[in-house]
C-alpha cells in the first residue's frame, strides 16, 4: 500500500477526489486549531513567573497552587463538557455550516474576555473566558467529525477525518512553543502573559472567516427535505455533474438509507435518543466507541498538555526556560507523529492494530518512567542541589527517562492521538449520528476535565516523586489492548451504511471488517453499488433499481 493508495468501497471517477472535499474539510478541522492551542498554551502560561507575580501566585503552598492550577485549567473541559451537549441541537436546527459558524463567534468571545482579567480585578474573567470558550469548543469538537465524515469519500474518510487531529496539533504546537518565546523575548511582565492569551483570537478569526465558505452536508439538507440543494451541494463537492451515475447512486444511496431511518427511527427532536437508548445493540456500540475516549485520556495525554512543567520537573528538569523548551519538543514530536498517522497509518494500517500498537509501546515506556522515579526520585535530588547553589545536571538515568517519554510520544501520536475520532466519526448511522457525536465529545471533555482536575492532586498523592502516575497510565494502556480487542471490530474502508453489519453480534469481532467488506464488493448495482443495512433497506434498494424512489 502506497502513501495515498485508496481502497475504494465501489468504482470512482477520479474528480471525486477533488481539491474541494480537502478544503472543506481542512476549514472544518481548522476549528481543532483553536482546540490544541488552547490545550497547549494554558499549561505553560501557568509556569510563567510572570503570571504568577500578576495574580499572587508566588510562594503559595503546594496543595493552594495545586487546587488554583486545577481550576483554571478545568474550567475550559467543564465548558467543553456542556458545549458538546449543546452541539446537538445547534447542529439538529441549523446544521453543520452555521453551527461551526457559531462556536467561530462563541470562542472569540471567551478569547476576549480573558483579555481583561489583571492583578486588581482577579481570575474572574479567565474563568469565564475559558468556560464560554469551552462552550464553543464543545460544540465544534462534535461537529466537527460528523461534518468531515458525511462529506467524505469512503476511501479516504479516515484520512480527511484525521485533518481534524491534524489541525490539534498544529494549534498544540504554536500553544506549547508560544510560552518559551514569550519567557525568552517578553520582558514586560503584563505584556508576556497576555500575549499567549491573545493569540488564541488568530485561529477563532480565521475559522469564522473560513467557515463562510463551506458548503452544507448534503446528508443534513436531505433529512431537512431539501432535496435540490442537497444534490447540488453534492455534486459540488465531487466536482461532478448533478446528472453524473456517480451522484445519483450516492444520493439515491443517502435517500434510502434516509427513507429507512426515518420509517424506523423517527424524524423528530427526540427520535436519536429513542433509537440508540431503546436498542440494545445502538446502545452497546455508543458505549464501546465513546468510551475510546476514557482509554484515549488513560495514556496520560492531558496530564502532560494541560500540566507539562509539573511533568518534566518529576522527570528531574528544573528552570522556566528549560521546562517550556522541552515541553515545545515534545509538541513538535507529538506533530510529526499526527502527520505519519494522518498520511499513511489511519487509512493504510487500520484502527484497531494502531490502537494496540500504540497502548503496547505507550505502556512499556510509562512503566520504565515510572521504575526510574521510584528509585532516583530526580525532582527532590534537583530540588537539593538547586536550595544548595548548584546547578541540576540530568545523569544516564534521566537521560534515558526523557528518551523513554519522547517514545512515549512518539507512539501515542501515531496512534490513540487521533483515531478515537475517526471511529466516532464513522460507525453510526445518518439518523443518530448527531446524537452519537454529542455523545462522543462530551465523553471525551467528561473524562479530559477528570484528569485535569486529578493530576495536581495525583503528583502530590500517587507515590514519592509522582512515580504513582506513570505506573497508573501504563496500566490503562495496558486495559485498553485487553478492551479493542475484544470490543473493537476494524472499520477501515467498511461504507457508513454498512456500520451496523459490522457490529452485527453474530459476527466475530476480529474478523467483522474482512467479512462485511466481502460482502460489500459482491453488491454491484449498474456503474457501482447502493449498499444496505439490513432486509428492509435491501428491499428500499430495490425500488431504487425500480425507479420508485
Amino acid at each position: 500500500m502506497g502513501v495515498f493508495s485508496k481502497v475504494e468501497d465501489r468504482p470512482t471517477p477520479p474528480e471525486v477526489y477533488n481539491w474541494r472535499v480537502y478544503f472543506m474539510s481542512a476549514i472544518a478541522a481548522w476549528a481543532a486549531v483553536m482546540i490544541g492551542y488552547d490545550s497547549a498554551f494554558i499549561g505553560g502560561t501557568l509556569a510563567l513567573v510572570s503570571f504568577k507575580n500578576e495574580f499572587g501566585l508566588t510562594g503559595k503552598p503546594a496543595t493552594e497552587l495545586a487546587f488554583l492550577s486545577s481550576n483554571i485549567v478545568s474550567t475550559y473541559q467543564g465548558g467543553c463538557f456542556f458545549g458538546a451537549l449543546a452541539g446537538y441541537p445547534l447542529g439538529w436546527f441549523f446544521g453543520r455550516r452555521i453551527g461551526l459558524m457559531v462556536t467561530a463567534a462563541v470562542f472569540c468571545l471567551g478569547a476576549g474576555l480573558m483579555l481583561g482579567a489583571d492583578g486588581e480585578r482577579g481570575l474572574g474573567l479567565i474563568y469565564a473566558g475559558r468556560i464560554i470558550a469551552g462552550l464553543a469548543i464543545g460544540a465544534a469538537s462534535n461537529l466537527t467529525p460528523m461534518y468531515i465524515a458525511e462529506i467524505a469519500p469512503t476511501a479516504i474518510r479516515g484520512r480527511l477525518v484525521g485533518l481534524y487531529e491534524l489541525g490539534w496539533q498544529i494549534g498544540g504546537i504554536i500553544g506549547f512553543w508560544i510560552n518559551y518565546a514569550v519567557n525568552l523575548h517578553i520582558k514586560n511582565p503584563r505584556a508576556q502573559w497576555l500575549w499567549p492569551f491573545g493569540v488564541q483570537l488568530i485561529p477563532g478569526g480565521l475559522f469564522l472567516m473560513g467557515a463562510l465558505f463551506l458548503k452544507e452536508s448534503p446528508r443534513w439538507l436531505l433529512s431537512k427535505g431539501r432535496d435540490d440543494q442537497a444534490l447540488k451541494n453534492l455534486a459540488w463537492i465531487r466536482s461532478l455533474p448533478e446528472d453524473h451515475p456517480y451522484v445519483q447512486q450516492e444520493i439515491a444511496s443517502m435517500h434510502a438509507v434516509l427513507t429507512l431511518e426515518k420509517e424506523t427511527t423517527g424524524e423528530d427532536f427526540f427520535a436519536p435518543f429513542r433509537a440508540v437508548f431503546k436498542n440494545k445493540v445502538m446502545f452497546k456500540r455508543m458505549c464501546i466507541t465513546s468510551l475510546l475516549f476514557a482509554w484515549q485520556n488513560g495514556t496520560g495525554i492531558n496530564a502532560i498538555n494541560y500540566y507539562s512543567p509539573t511533568i518534566f520537573r518529576s522527570l528531574g528538569i528544573t528552570g522556566t526556560s528549560t521546562g517550556l523548551l522541552t515541553t515545545g519538543v515534545f509538541g513538535v514530536i507529538k506533530t510529526i507523529g499526527a502527520l505519519i498517522w494522518l498520511i499513511y497509518l489511519i487509512d493504510n494500517w487500520g484502527r484497531r492494530p494502531l490502537l494496540i500498537t500504540g497502548a503496547i509501546g505507550g505502556a512499556f515506556s510509562m512503566l520504565g518512567i515510572a521504575i526510574y522515579i521510584a528509585i532516583e526520585n530526580p525532582a527532590a535530588k534537583a530540588a537539593a542541589i538547586t536550595a544548595a547553589g548548584g546547578k541540576p545536571t540530568l545523569g544516564a538515568g534521566g537521560r534515558t527517562s526523557i528518551a523513554l517519554f519522547y517514545i512515549w510520544t512518539i507512539f501515542y501520536a501515531a496512534t490513540w492521538n487521533g483515531t478515537p475520532w475517526v471511529v466516532n466519526s464513522e460507525v453510526f448511522p445518518g439518523s443518530v449520528r448527531a446524537l452519537t457525536s454529542m455523545v462522543a465529545a462530551a465523553s471525551n471533555w467528561l473524562y479530559n476535565f477528570a484528569i485535569s482536575r486529578a493530576t495536581p492532586y495525583m503528583f502530590l498523592e500517587m507515590g514519592t516523586g509522582g512515580w504513582g502516575v506513570y505506573l497508573f497510565f501504563s496500566l490503562m494502556m495496558i486495559a485498553s489492548i485487553a478492551y479493542v480487542w475484544f470490543l473493537l471490530p476494524e472499520t477501515k474502508h467498511v461504507p457508513l451504511d454498512m456500520m451496523s453489519r459490522l457490529f452485527d453480534e453474530g459476527l466475530p469481532v476480529r474478523h467483522a471488517n474482512k467479512i462485511v467488506m466481502e460482502e460489500v464488493r459482491s453488491r454491484h448495482f449498474g456503474n457501482g453499488f447502493v449498499t444496505g443495512q439490513d432486509v428492509e433497506e435491501k428491499a428500499i434498494v430495490g425500488q431504487i433499481e425500480k425507479g420508485e424512489l
